[in-house]
């Protein structure tokens, strides 16, 4: 598997909930079994089966999680300028038609999230954003039709948690 590239407090942020399943989750879960199992006949016990499963689901997100940190590359901000749109910039621009003005932040696919202005450099948008100065008009074809924007401001933010 090829390296993904994250920023510095997505990376923190992997780690931690990698420790809070760890520390918490596991050692609930673990409790939960011996709950369940203290009940009897565990072949008919659904607490015990519901345990098991949440311990299976667990597992395989820690998987997931330390899978995701082994190919993780961390991006240092602190190098990059703000005369271009690249990996880390958070980008300011205006819709073309309705006037609305967006803000996002380029991460990578890791720590996309919509929902806390994120957007992944491998989306529709991100690629068509990537490389552009400001006053530049951007077209981009995305899943609910195409949008054309200028982008307005780039900023690069250190320590944007």
């Amino acid at each position: 598997m090829t390296q993904i590239p994250i920023t510095r407090a997505g990376y923190e942020k992997l780690k931690k909930e990698l420790e809070h399943i760890k520390m918490v989750l596991v050692p609930q879960n673990i409790k939960e079994i011996e709950v369940a199992r203290a009940h009897g006949d565990i072949s008919e016990n659904a607490e015990f089966a519901a345990a098991k499963e949440r311990q299976s689901f667990i597992q395989g997100k820690i998987q997931e999680i330390e899978n995701n940190l082994a190919h993780a590359h961390v991006i240092d901000l602190s190098r990059i300028t703000n005369e271009r749109v690249v990996f880390g910039a958070t980008v300011t621009f205006e819709e073309d038609g309705s006037g609305e003005t967006f803000t996002y932040q380029l991460v990578g696919p890791l720590e996309s999230n919509v929902g806390e202005n994120k957007i992944s450099v491998t989306s529709p948008l991100g690629k068509a954003l990537i490389g552009k100065r400001e006053g530049d008009v951007v077209t981009v074809k995305t899943p609910r039709g195409t949008r054309t924007v200028e982008i307005t401001e780039i900023r690069i933010e250190q320590n944007r948690p």
